[in-house]
């Protein structure tokens, strides 16, 4: 196994892209709001390396108030076809804008469209008025490439704690855990 948690990581996320049967990239956001009232949801990992874990949402989402009010997370990756789990937690940073509109622009039109349509977080009367805001947006930018809202963006986390599971027999599992310190990085083995 790799010394280092981020070549550990495209090891094990290159395995899951081959075996998942749906979004190997799919990662649960845990964050906390000013109080630390917890709240956790399932996002898609979009960009990775040793500068952090990068994903995408609408700026003024619930999960977006928590990060603001609380710029700590925790990611978990659960990869049940191969029986593990990758534990991140970490400090948050927005990504930058050239980041978010390159991604953005990546995203099918229907997808860039719907980031427009949606009030991400805020209850509405129906379907039928989301669906209304989706029409009213095909009508606005037909014809012309849709840009990034300016309430829609990425965020960064950096990780100072980095633990791989792996399921064993007898529920004798294995845990390898990284963390930051002195500019590298400090492993251990724990056992259940």
């Amino acid at each position: 196994m790799a010394d280092d948690p981020f070549a550990l990581f495209d090891a094990w996320f290159a395995e899951a892209r081959t075996s998942e049967p749906n979004d190997s990239n799919a990662m649960a956001l845990a964050t906390a709001d000013a109080v630390g009232r917890p709240s956790v949801r399932m996002v898609l990992l979009k960009g990775h390396g040793p500068d952090g874990f990068v994903f995408y949402t609408n700026r003024d989402s619930r999960k977006a108030g928590d990060m603001a009010a609380n710029p700590h997370a925790a990611l978990l990756f659960h990869w049940k076809s191969l029986r593990r789990q990758v534990r991140i937690e970490g400090q948050l940073s927005l990504a930058t804008d050239q980041e978010s509109d390159a991604y953005f622009a990546s995203r099918s039109r229907d997808s860039q469209l719907g980031a427009w349509a949606s009030d991400q977080s805020r209850p509405l009367a129906d379907r039928a008025t989301f669906e209304a805001r989706f029409d009213e947006m095909t009508e606005r930018f037909a014809g012309r490439d849709v840009p990034r809202p300016p309430h829609w963006g990425g965020y960064r986390l950096t990780p100072d704690h980095i633990e791989f599971w792996q399921d064993r027999a007898h529920r004798l599992h294995e845990r390898r855990v990284f963390d930051r310190a002195n500019g590298g990085w400090t492993e251990g083995l724990l056992y259940p």
